[in-house]
């Protein structure tokens, strides 16, 4: 079940996403660190009501955040559509006992449907250079490279940009 996330469920949300930003790590992809993401961050995606939360047998495994909010970064990108009606994708997480067995794919089709259900002309995301998995897992799904950002606080390499135009 995938449905908005409440505020004492930030414990079980960094759990997961230190379990995801340390199974990256082990595989050499310094993508996540200690400091992101925080639990001030997710503390405000959940005051904006943007963050979901993916659950199996009741159980926290997944995380998703979606946002109409442009961050600064993103403005010199050549996106492939007007940036006036987009929705941004933040922080999706599985956590690495759940890989695997397509979740990561249910909160894609869970943003997807939600982003046409709210006619957003599209959606938009970055994922890091040296994630060649996530890379792969957004182009299948149609996602078109757009560009590269920097987020000096995660990592010095960059980050590529996507977006799948829906209207």
């Amino acid at each position: 079940m995938i449905r908005l996330a409440e505020i004492e469920e930030i414990p079980e949300i960094l759990s997961v996403t230190k379990a995801c930003a340390n199974h990256m790590i082990s595989n050499k992809i310094f993508q996540w660190n200690e400091g992101y993401p925080s639990q001030s961050a997710f503390e405000n995606d959940i005051l904006r009501n943007e963050l979901y939360v993916f659950l199996l047998n009741e159980n926290l495994i997944g995380t998703l955040v979606l946002t109409p909010k442009m961050d600064e970064e993103y403005i010199p990108i050549k996106w492939r559509t007007q940036s006036k009606n987009n929705l941004y994708i933040h922080r999706l997480s599985i956590h690495p006992k759940h890989q695997g067995k397509g979740f990561a794919q249910q909160l894609m089709d869970f943003a997807e449907s939600f982003a046409i259900e709210n006619n957003y002309s599209s959606i938009r995301l970055d994922t890091f250079s040296k994630n060649l998995r996530n890379q792969k897992f957004y182009e299948l799904r149609d996602y078109i490279k757009t560009g590269i950002v920097f987020f000096p606080n995660q990592s010095s390499a960059p980050f590529y940009c996507y977006e799948k135009v829906l209207l």
